[in-house]
């Protein structure tokens, strides 16, 4: 995901006398000025999205591609996948399609802002584009396998009710936290947008927070040729994301209360 305010990551530029850099140079350099506003990211998203989508980011610059154009591949990989899920029954390849394919799509996912970076900065018109696709991507999923378990009558359908219960779920979470991180921005109160990923304790929350990873979502589709393993591993990370975002959800009506009620304190102690 792009961000307004990204990581200064100087633009390669092929000066004379020296050579042009190469594939693993581009992916060490960005690699070294690795944004940690995801330190606390879950484990998979951490770990693993954000390496694959540096390898895939340094490929896409050096093809000349734009950040917007790399958010356009992986809204394609993305929505192929999820369309999938109404067009055909769930069946064991039909998983590993779609699970492929929703991996690639996070993973390019990760590697627009990054092209951003190497490209000098992103715009507020990608950062845009980037969070739409998001916000579809999130609701598009759970809806679409509704629609498709119900056509070919693959699960019972009380079951049904929560992915219907996962659209609410995750369209609030997202919105929860794009709202929050503006508010913080207005009072003042933002967190850093780039910090070195140290690698420090932080890996332990990442840990704690597998459940709530888009990416282990992703991986789950894997398990779709076994259908009753499947719903149980959905309704779990869809009870865990439910728990997390009633959690987070007082924690940031808590945090900008006390921030706005900081700064009313403030302003009426200036207009003495």
């Amino acid at each position: 995901m792009q961000q307004a305010t990204l990581s200064a990551v100087e633009p390669t530029a092929v000066r004379p006398g020296r050579l042009p850099e190469t594939y693993f140079q581009t992916v060490h350099r960005l690699a070294a000025a690795q944004k940690s506003a995801g330190i606390h990211a879950p484990a998979y998203s951490r770990f693993v999205n954000r390496k694959l989508g540096r390898l895939l980011a340094a490929g896409a610059y050096r093809a000349g591609l734009t950040s917007n154009a790399v958010t356009g591949i992986s809204a394609l990989f993305t929505f192929s996948g999820i369309l999938l899920l109404v067009l055909f029954p769930p069946s064991a390849l039909l998983g590993i399609i779609i699970g492929v394919l929703l991996v690639l799509g996070y993973a390019f996912d990760s590697a627009d802002g990054q092209v951003a970076r190497l490209r000098g900065g992103g715009s507020p018109a990608g950062e845009w584009l980037d969070h739409m696709a998001d916000a579809v991507k999130i609701s598009a999923l759970p809806l679409f396998m509704v629609v498709g378990f119900y056509r070919f009558d693959a699960v019972p359908r009380p079951w049904l009710l929560v992915p219907l219960a996962a659209t609410i779920i995750g369209a609030g979470l997202f919105f929860g936290m794009i709202l929050t991180e503006q508010l913080r921005r207005q009072l003042g109160t933002a967190t850093p947008v780039a910090v070195k990923d140290t690698g420090g304790p932080s890996w332990v929350r990442s840990v704690l927070v597998i459940p709530m990873d888009y990416g282990v979502l992703c991986l789950s589709f894997f398990l779709l040729g076994v259908l009753p393993v499947f719903v149980v591993v959905y309704t779990f990370i869809t009870a865990a994301t439910a728990g997390f975002f009633l959690l987070a959800a007082g924690k940031w009506f808590r945090e900008l209360k006390s921030a706005g009620a900081a700064q009313t304190v403030s302003l009426s102690g200036g207009a003495l």
